[in-house]
Parts: structure tokens; sequence; C-alpha cells
């Protein structure tokens, strides 16, 4: 039996495979995923999970270069962008590592969800 924080086996796999420079990709019920892309649909009611148990569930597996967010974040989810950072921020120290945010507009973001190796919709 798995002993890490990630235990949904698919995840799992799809991180492991994963190579550098692969996106992976994660967004609410509402965002449409690309045709062609992986889709592993997490949720089970509105917030549930929430987007970051998620996020916190795949920074315990993968290492990542960069996090890519919504430019609405900042004035429409204050909160959620805070979180966000704070949490980059942590794996910046404890690892020592550079990690880009990456703002981009809506569409700009719904673009760059074509490139993603796998979608999770929480």
């Amino acid at each position: 039996m798995k002993k890490g924080f990630l235990l949904n086996s698919k995840i799992s796999y799809l991180i492991a495979n994963m190579g550098h420079k692969d996106m992976l990709a994660i967004g609410d019920a509402g965002l449409p995923v690309p045709f062609g892309v992986d889709k592993i649909d997490l949720a089970v009611s509105r917030g549930v999970p929430n987007f970051l148990e998620v996020f916190d569930a795949i920074l315990s597996e993968q290492h990542i270069e960069a996090v890519i967010l919504a430019e609405e974040i900042k004035e429409k989810s204050t909160k959620m962008h805070h979180e966000i950072l704070s949490r980059i921020s942590k794996i910046r120290d404890k690892d020592n590592v550079k990690i880009d945010i990456i703002y981009k507009g809506f569409q700009g973001l719904l673009q760059q969800t074509k490139g993603e190796k796998v979608f999770i919709v929480s």
C-alpha cells in the first residue's frame, strides 16, 4: 500500500511519467478541458475536494518549475491568491529552488491548458 500523501493512483502514475517542462492543470468543474488532454475528475460536489486540497496533494509529489495563474485571481480571489503564493514561497525556501509565478488573462489561460499533459478537475 502506498505510504505517501497522494493516494490517487492515476494522478500518481501521471506525475511519475511527467518530464521536464510537462504541464499539469488544476481547475474547477466549470473550466473547459481541451479535447485530447487527459482529464481526471475528482469533483464530488461543488468545492469538494477544494482547489487547495488538490494543490497540496500535487505539491507533495511533484517538483514544479512554474505556476501559471489567471490574472484575475489578484482581485477576484485575493485569499486564494495569497494561499497559493504562500505555499510556493515555502517550497522555494525549503528546497532552495526557483519557481516562476506567471499570470495570464483568462483567455490566455484557456489557451495554455491546450498544452497540458493532464487536467485535474476539483
